[in-house]
């Protein structure tokens, strides 16, 4: 009798083993109080938290003082609990779109003392947002959804989920929740497939209609462009005042161009890129916090 009770039990170990794998992971128990900043996971309903976030202070922002101002203001007035727009933050490479998403965030928390979070969101997680403002809705905190690169190619679909976020569909987006998105391209598609689809489709202006609309979902566009020389060196001024790197600044602004021109363009990455190299060869450590 005790060998079939065995054998039973170790059936159902099995079995229950078995449904588990199935069932999957558990929903995670997420602690908004382990960081300012998180990743969102859609296995497990998962917001990894981001203990050290990977940001410059706002004032090392420079060259895009009117699009900072204008962000600043409505991430201050969102984190106030007042009306504020969704943001697509667009145009030339490397001049700060997403640095100043990360920086705006960090100052408005110090300035208001509002306990801000900030979410990241994969580009290839986008379908999983319904999921994702689910969860949002039920904490007592404000939260900015961040999506860094964002476009979308020919026949992808994610965009529609994007569109039911900015939307909010019948229920309405949480009022505790915002969008902020970076983008190289204003209306999230490449010009070519847009072009493509006028011309097969059978009428053309609404074959492109849906997908450019989903920028229109966006309450406030913020361009960037190609930045000036005379801008370029202020960045690389601003740079190099805040991390005290001993270099004359006749010296520093021809090294800088010579780094340019080998880089092919000017641009606060650039910028960037040059004030770390210098400061490894002038062996000054190089503390962001």
């Amino acid at each position: 009798m005790s060998d079939t009770n065995e054998l039973l039990l170790a059936e159902l170990r099995r079995l229950t083993d078995a449904v588990e794998r199935l069932a999957g992971p558990a929903p995670a128990v997420n602690d908004w109080a382990a960081a300012d900043c998180f990743v969102w996971s859609p296995i497990g309903s998962r917001l990894q938290p981001v203990p050290r976030p990977n940001r410059v202070a706002l004032q090392l922002i420079r060259g895009v003082d009117r699009v900072r101002d204008i962000l600043h203001e409505n991430t201050e007035r969102f984190a106030q609990g007042f009306a504020a727009n969704n943001v697509l933050l667009w145009g030339a490479r490397g001049m700060g779109k997403s640095s100043l998403v990360k920086a705006v965030h960090a100052a408005v928390r110090s300035d208001t003392g509002v306990a801000l979070k900030l979410v990241e969101v994969h580009r290839e997680d986008i379908a999983s947002l319904p999921a994702l403002l689910d969860l949002l809705k039920q904490t007592e905190y404000r939260v900015i959804l961040f999506c860094d690169d964002l476009s979308f190619d020919h026949d992808d679909t994610a965009y529609k989920s994007l569109k039911a976020a900015l939307d909010g569909g019948i229920e309405g987006r949480p009022d505790n929740v915002l969008f902020y998105a970076t983008s190289n391209r204003r209306h999230l598609l490449p010009r070519h497939m847009m072009e493509n689809e006028q011309s097969t489709a059978i009428n053309p202006s609404e074959a492109v209609e849906e997908k450019v609309s989903l920028s229109d979902r966006f309450g406030l566009w913020l361009g960037f462009h190609k930045c000036s020389q005379d801008d370029y060196l202020t960045m690389i001024d601003g740079y190099a005042d805040y991390f005290h790197l001993p270099l004359e600044k006749p010296q520093l602004h021809a090294e800088a161009l010579e780094w340019a021109t080998t880089r092919g363009g000017r641009s606060g990455r650039v910028a960037w890129q040059y004030i770390q190299d210098l400061a490894g060869r002038l062996r000054v450590a190089m503390d962001r916090s």
